[in-house]
């Protein structure tokens, strides 16, 4: 962002027209990531910067390097374990919730299924009783024509 310096760190602080600061921790600072090519790691801004550059080729799996290891690095991995940690507790929920969900709609299927067949049954008993009184009927007419 700014031409013809070298420097890949810039910081701006927020203050008033007497120069005062508004508060230590207030202000911007410019990273030229493309700039930073230091091969020791001197201080904690060093190591943020190697980081920003180097971070999406660590693997934490096959160790890190030394100058990854830090009190603020280790703070870093909790937060990124305990994401990771979160999501995978958050998809397991979510897997249970789909599974009650299917379980439920068995269970109403099956109870359903179970109901029509009932029904089913009743109708054929109901069939086989007037299909029985249609023969009694029968029967009895039969006779009383004989008679």
């Amino acid at each position: 962002m700014i031409k013809g310096d070298s420097d890949y760190i810039h910081v701006y602080k927020i203050q008033d027209n007497k120069g005062r600061p508004l508060n230590d921790h207030c202000g911007i600072w410019l990273l030229a990531l493309d700039k930073f090519n230091a091969q020791s790691i001197e201080t904690e801004q060093q190591r943020w910067l190697r980081f920003f550059n180097e971070g999406e080729r660590l693997n934490d799996n096959i160790g890190l390097p030394d100058w990854m290891t830090t009190q603020e690095m280790s703070t870093l991995r909790q937060f990124s374990e305990k994401e990771q940690n979160y999501h995978a507790y958050q998809a397991r929920q979510e897997f249970l919730r789909e599974q009650l969900t299917i379980q439920h709609e068995l269970d109403a299927e099956r109870k359903a299924k179970v109901e029509a067949i009932e029904r089913e049954q009743i109708a054929l008993e109901r069939e086989q009783k007037a299909l029985e009184e249609i023969e009694r009927l029968k029967a009895l007419l039969a006779k009383n024509l004989n008679s």
